[in-house]
């Protein structure tokens, strides 16, 4: 069956080395076999972080962490590669990485200890926070003009959003299903909800070398 190459990334770099503080000189010598995009093969990675802090969008997501969900580490990787401006992790400090494919690196995720301390950091930024509730009274995603500047918060996996999450929240939304299911898994439920809010706000007027499609 067809396959991707058997070793990820480029070996040492060929001929003149290029000039720049950009250039990691470790990786220019050895190799750069980290999953980036091309644009920032042999960068380093703080310049990396910084090409990317001068375009990240407008949009901020936020999941609960109360029993050690698994889903984070994923949604962050789908942060990275939606180029949000920040992931918040609410609740317990501690959460699984392993999903993330060391993306965090290049994200920035930060940590509130409860709901109202995200809604407070939210409030005075003045960004307003938009949960995922497929419970009655939720507004369908697929017909919901979501705010340029928002927070999309997604709660445990099982539970879904806590009430203090659901009182914070401006509003709430929820992805059509048609299956037996009575709910999708939280990390897909953040790529979706990350994907509709790139597909209103960016797409229609991103210049095609700004998108990375592999």
């Amino acid at each position: 069956m067809p396959h991707g190459p058997a070793e990820v990334g480029v070996g040492p770099w060929e001929g003149p080395w290029p000039s720049g503080d950009h250039w990691d000189p470790a990786l220019l010598a050895e190799g750069d076999r980290r999953n980036v995009v091309d644009r920032y093969r042999y960068w380093r990675l703080e310049a990396i972080v910084a090409d990317l802090d001068a375009r990240r969008h407008d949009f901020h997501v936020a999941i609960e962490n109360w029993q050690h969900d698994f889903n984070i580490g994923t949604i962050v990787r789908t942060a990275n590669a939606f180029l949000a401006r920040e992931v918040h992790i609410v609740g317990r400090r501690r959460w699984n990485r392993r999903g993330a494919m060391v993306t965090d690196r290049y994200q920035h995720v930060r940590h509130h200890p409860d709901v109202a301390s995200l809604a407070a950091a939210m409030a005075e930024e003045g960004v307003p926070v938009y949960g995922i509730d497929n419970l009655p009274g939720s507004v369908p995603l697929e017909t919901l003009a979501l705010p340029r500047r928002v927070c999309l918060l997604f709660g445990q996996e099982g539970p879904g959003l806590s009430d203090a999450a659901r009182e914070a929240c401006t509003g709430t939304f929820s992805i059509a299903q048609f299956g037996s299911t009575r709910s999708i898994n939280a990390s897909a439920a953040a790529a979706i909800a990350m994907h509709t809010w790139v597909v209103q706000h960016v797409l229609p007027t991103a210049p095609d070398d700004s998108v990375w499609r592999g």
